[in-house]
């Protein structure tokens, strides 16, 4: 009787505690990018046979880049796009709104022009920033020491409740962003962890609203969907 054979380690189970870096999100097959869906929530992915299964870890980080539409020039002030409506449209729905509510962060990049390469403007360091994420990290491994997580990505919702508290003019902003952005409940969680980190990368000790209002930002592409 022959036996089946279960499929080895895939990209995501590789690259357990490491990142997995996806570029031109949109050209993969829609099919493979909904399976992604589960391994993002539940850091762990099966894979099932007739007469046997096995569960392989998959904790890892997902960074992914897309064009705005198949030429690239859409929203850009340099060219003009030639995609019609419905490609553009086409192009950005191979990304489902589940998957989008899975990924914390979202950021348009613009072209950046001559004069800010020519630019003195002092900005901060790689060293300065390196300096800042090991001090968050150090609060987190801390902070959630006994809790055998050790970091704000790994809060459970009532983890959530406990360390993301909002005051009453946070709450506000976030109501209002919920109203007129339509986020899902899942983006409430997202965006509450991106807003406690963000605020450890400041040194502080209670979110504020500035901390909420630029990891409200980080939802761009909630807004096109």
């Amino acid at each position: 009787m022959a036996e089946e054979k279960i499929q080895s380690h895939g990209e995501i189970s590789l690259a357990h505690y490491g990142v997995l870096f996806l570029d031109e999100l949109p050209e993969f097959n829609k099919t493979t990018l909904e399976v992604l869906r589960g391994p993002l929530e539940d850091r762990v992915v099966t894979i099932s046979r007739l007469n046997a299964s096995i569960t392989y870890p998959c904790n890892f980080m997902l960074i992914a880049s897309m064009n705005p539409c198949p030429c690239g020039y859409y929203g850009s002030d340099e060219k003009e796009c030639c995609c019609r409506p419905e490609q553009i449209k086409k192009y950005q729905n191979k990304i489902s709104g589940p998957l989008l509510d899975r990924i914390d962060i979202h950021i348009e990049v613009k072209g950046v022009k001559y004069n800010k390469l020519q630019s003195d403007e002092k900005i901060e360091t790689s060293n300065e920033i390196r300096r800042r994420v090991n001090n968050a990290r150090k609060r987190q491994i801390d902070r959630y020491r006994e809790y055998n997580i050790y970091s704000n990505a790994e809060l459970t919702p009532q983890l959530l409740e406990k360390f993301c508290k909002l005051d009453e003019a946070c709450q506000n902003i976030l109501k209002l962003a919920f109203e007129k952005l339509g986020l899902s409940a899942r983006a409430y969680g997202r965006i509450l962890k991106v807003a406690r980190t963000i605020a450890d990368l400041d040194g502080a000790e209670n979110i504020e609203q500035k901390h909420l209002a630029e990891a409200i930002q980080y939802r761009a592409l909630d807004r096109k969907i």
